[in-house]
């Protein structure tokens, strides 16, 4: 009699580590930028870095997707920018991952909502919206 064998898959566990405003960051670099401030309003304000930190584990060699969608943000050619898209391999069982943008000049066009996602699986495992307002609008200076 032949025996079934039952395999156990380990259970993927996925958080958001922060979000908010970060110090510049360095895609050439393994480290990832240091939180500065914890929100979900940013400032229209030049080179201000913003987006979410994510910890998954327990999915080492899967991939993910990601996906930043502006708001209406005009391109060269005048037409609102495509969504920013992308494919990552998750590269260790304890992996984290920084998903981010950066307010580029003109920065009066960068007002209105930004939404980051990440997907596993094809689920939605991370989801995090952020405000760009005009910088007088905002918190006090960083």
């Amino acid at each position: 009699m032949a025996k079934n064998k039952t395999l156990v898959k380990s259970k993927t566990f996925v958080k958001i580590v922060s979000h908010g405003i970060y110090s510049g960051w360095n895609p050439a670099s393994r480290d990832l930028p240091k939180i500065v401030r914890f929100c979900d309003e940013v400032p229209a304000r030049l080179d201000m870095e913003f987006g979410m930190i994510i910890n998954i584990r327990q999915a080492k060699g899967n991939c993910i997707d990601w996906c930043i969608e502006h708001p209406n943000i005009p391109g060269d050619d005048g037409k609102p920018l495509a969504p920013f898209r992308g494919t990552m391999r998750i590269t260790g069982s304890d992996w984290k991952f920084f998903l981010g943008d950066t307010i580029w000049a003109p920065p009066e066009d960068k007002i209105g909502d930004w939404r980051m996602w990440v997907k596993l699986d094809g689920n939605v495992v991370a989801e995090k919206t952020f405000h760009v307002v005009p910088e007088t609008w905002s918190h006090p200076v960083l």
